[in-house]
């Protein structure tokens, strides 16, 4: 790490105890996610680790969501939770076409936190190191009206925004139908530049075959052109953590 950033580590950490905080038992690869999320800003990723803080603390305070809090959007299996890409990145696939808007929002909120918390463990070797990343893929494959959830979207993607800093690596949209271009305009709109620069719409062979290379067939199940298959959120196998966290992450 350079200078220039082990300074900004160091005024980000003053800027959050002057709001009346404790950053003791974060490392630098976690506060250097919300310093680059907010530019190297240190006051304003300051400011975003404190709300991160205070947001975790009341909404998720086991500090994971388990699965009998989130029972109907695990019955409908529609996420799935893959392994490691050739990168280390863990990947999760979401089929759009199981999914049908809740009437529970906050228990769909809950499950959004609940596959990010454990899409992100599924990548930790021993411990966590802070700057883990993850790959999703946004199968829209069969989608008919119905399943359209644009308000769905736009939570999923905010709470990545606000809640889980740069840990998103790449997120691939495939098999969108005509239908779904302007519900898509709508949901960018909500998205943050950098959050958008991440976002791949496979449209051609040409990009479908660069996805499969840049994920890895070993990972990727069968019908997306790799040769794993499918593992249901819920079947996955969390392996528990060395550390402090051993005990939130064992029962994701």
């Amino acid at each position: 790490m350079d200078q220039n950033h082990e300074h900004a580590l160091t005024q980000m950490r003053k800027s959050v105890e002057k709001l009346g905080c404790s950053v003791q038992k974060y490392n630098d690869p976690t506060l250097m996610r919300f310093l680059i999320a907010r530019s190297m800003d240190k006051e304003k990723a300051a400011k975003m680790f404190v709300q991160w803080m205070k947001w975790r603390a009341s909404f998720v305070p086991l500090n994971y969501i388990p699965d009998s809090e989130v029972p109907d959007e695990l019955n409908a299996r529609k996420a799935y939770l893959q392994g490691l890409s050739k990168n280390g990145c863990p990947l999760l696939i979401f089929k759009a076409g199981k999914h049908f808007p809740s009437k529970d929002q906050l228990q769909f909120k809950k499950f959004v936190v609940h596959v990010l918390d454990k899409t992100i463990a599924s990548s930790f070797k021993g411990r966590e190191v802070g700057n883990e990343k993850l790959i999703g893929i946004l199968d829209l494959q069969q989608l008919s009206y119905k399943n359209v959830d644009a308000r769905g979207l736009i939570t999923g993607f905010q709470f990545l925004q606000a809640y889980y800093p740069e840990r998103l690596a790449k997120c691939y949209l495939l098999n969108m139908p005509w239908f779904f271009v302007s519900v898509w305009r709508f949901v960018s709109r909500f998205l943050e530049k950098a959050t958008l620069e991440k976002i791949v719409i496979v449209t051609n062979e040409e990009e479908r075959n660069e996805f499969v290379r840049n994920v890895g067939e070993e990972v990727l199940p069968e019908e997306y052109g790799g040769r794993a298959k499918l593992i249901a959120l819920q079947d996955f196998v969390i392996t528990p953590l060395d550390d402090q966290f051993h005990d939130s992450v064992e029962l994701l």
